[in-house]
């Protein structure tokens, strides 16, 4: 055996900890996949469109850059999945099939960079909890519902290479920078919430290599940037005024209603917003011993960014291993801050909680100033009370996580059993011959995406007047149609108005009760009031 082979076995030979992780992350890996195979999280219509973008793409119907009706969402999802449509005939677990390999991805850059910045076995740990999945973080990685699934393995992926360039550990440092723009540029057309950590890590890249930034390593960096960021480029300079991502996105802000005080805002992004997007609460809230992580959790980032800063200032030569933990963690402090300044912070944290979803990404960093005070206790065999607390806080974490997995485990067969019913609906729509619906927005495009464009639904609101209709085509078809259906939820408000309409216009209508879904089939043609 030469020389050279045996280095290699040695390289590919996994230790303790890198085994410890392998089977914790093949254990995670399995969970997901059970979960896809069995549709859940359930569906819904957000993610049924970025099932009809995919179907369209794989007919050659169109190469949106956006996602219909929401014109600053990437698409990369639905081009992920479109090859698979092409071949087979569209599910929804086919459409979340990629986002599995994408959280195998992501799982694994978090073990190498954590073991590059921390320790093995930190990183080791963090695939643990990383395995673990209440609701709202196993929605985050599994639903097809734009950039969360994805943005968070480009992000450590860009911060890994920004860390080798800097420790002059990458051989081809002109490809790694082109690298390093391209995925830059695909996070930010895909994501806008990307932003605060694409910036930290952008500085990180700087400061370890500027020089080389200088020359064609700084032209190939911008160049694959563009490369990446040309279908955000081409279609806002293509776009009717206001109707670039820009102006959409400060449409969106302007309109934000209910008004609440900073103190309403922080109390929600903290007590409510970080535990529940980091696995500490199951989705209908968090209770008091469980909300105290988002205050811990701050404090932590401010005693972890202390530590940075002292080995920063002692690191000599290495520094950019310190500068790497400190972007981390001023990404996290930036991505709160942010959520903590909209109003939906403190009106509705349990919806929008999935906007703090990429604070998974500094997960190990949170967590160094209790590993590092529970490892140099106990490694002197003595349970000192500082680092005996730093063991019962990093053990309590972990069963708030393993209880929040628990709960959403204990949840499926309700999550499966609504997933039924939208599925019975589609089916006896179909048997009943109908082609063309009105219905309610969480109806209608998960209702298309399960008939596969057999049926054509038209959204309308609470008051029966158009909706939020997000692929224009649909709506014409549906108000061109002769004999149009109508599909509520038994007992809504849409369906007490439409009962309503009917007696006011006599007009007699055949209702058929599919689970929770109610079917009007009018005996003369009906088009809504509005």
């Amino acid at each position: 055996m030469t020389a050279q082979h045996g280095r290699r076995r040695a390289r590919l030979r996994l230790d303790r900890p890198a085994r410890v992780a392998l089977a914790l992350g093949l254990a995670g890996l399995g969970y997901r996949l059970a979960l896809l195979l069995l549709t859940v999280p359930g569906s819904n219509s957000d993610e049924a469109t970025f099932g009809l973008v995919a179907m369209h793409i794989a007919a050659g119907r169109g190469w949106p850059v956006f996602l219909y009706g929401q014109h600053y969402m990437g698409t990369f999802e639905s081009y992920l999945a479109a090859p698979l449509f092409l071949f087979f005939e569209p599910s929804w677990p086919l459409l979340r099939v990629p986002l599995l390999f994408l959280y195998a991805a992501f799982v694994l850059l978090m073990y190498l960079l954590t073991r590059r910045l921390y320790s093995p076995w930190l990183a080791t740990f963090t695939v643990g909890l990383l395995a673990l999945g209440s609701e709202r973080v196993v929605r985050d990685q599994l639903t097809t519902v734009g950039g969360r699934p994805e943005v968070k393995p480009a992000v450590v992926l860009l911060l890994l290479l920004a860390v080798a360039l800097g420790q002059h550990r990458s051989r081809h440092r002109r490809l790694t920078c082109a690298v390093f723009g391209l995925v830059a540029g695909l996070a930010l057309w895909n994501d806008w919430l990307v932003l605060p950590y694409l910036a930290v890590v952008g500085v990180v890249l700087l400061v370890g290599c500027w020089r080389d930034l200088l020359g064609w390593s700084g032209l190939l960096l911008l160049g694959g940037f563009l490369i990446g960021l040309l279908p955000l480029i081409v279609d806002n300079l293509t776009a009717p005024p206001g109707q670039d991502s820009l102006s959409v996105l400060r449409q969106l802000s302007d309109g934000e209603s209910e008004p609440a005080t900073p103190s309403e805002r922080l109390r929600g992004a903290i007590l409510t917003g970080l535990p529940l997007a980091t696995g500490l609460c199951p989705s209908t809230g968090c209770a008091p011993w469980q909300a105290w992580w988002g205050p811990l959790y701050l404090a932590l980032l401010l005693g972890a960014a202390v530590l940075a800063v002292v080995g920063l200032r002692r690191a000599g030569g290495d520094r950019i291993r310190y500068l790497a933990q400190l972007a981390l963690l001023l990404g996290a402090a930036l991505t709160v801050l942010s959520y903590a300044r909209n109003t939906l912070a403190a009106t509705a944290p349990l919806a929008t909680a999935r906007y703090l979803s990429v604070l998974q990404i500094s997960l190990p960093a949170v967590l160094w100033p209790l590993w590092l005070l529970a490892r140099r206790t106990w490694r002197r065999g003595l349970a000192q009370p500082v680092g005996a607390m730093a063991t019962l806080v990093l053990a309590w974490v972990t069963a708030l996580m393993i209880y929040a997995t628990a709960v959403f485990i204990g949840d499926l067969d309700t999550i499966r059993g609504e997933e039924r019913d939208a599925r019975e609906l589609a089916t006896v729509m179909r048997r009943a011959g109908i082609r063309h619906t009105y219905g309610e927005y969480w109806t209608c495009n998960r209702l298309i995406f399960n008939t596969r464009e057999q049926i054509v639904c038209s959204v309308l609101g609470e008051d029966l007047r158009p909706g939020q209709n997000r692929h224009p085509p649909y709506p014409e078809q549906v108000d061109a149609a002769p004999a149009p259906a109508y599909v509520f939820e038994s007992g809504g408000p849409a369906d007490t108005a439409f009962r309503a309409y009917l007696e006011r216009i006599a007009v007699p209508a055949r209702v058929t009760e599919v689970a929770d879904y109610r079917i009007y089939q009018p005996a003369a043609t009906v088009r809504p009031p509005g």
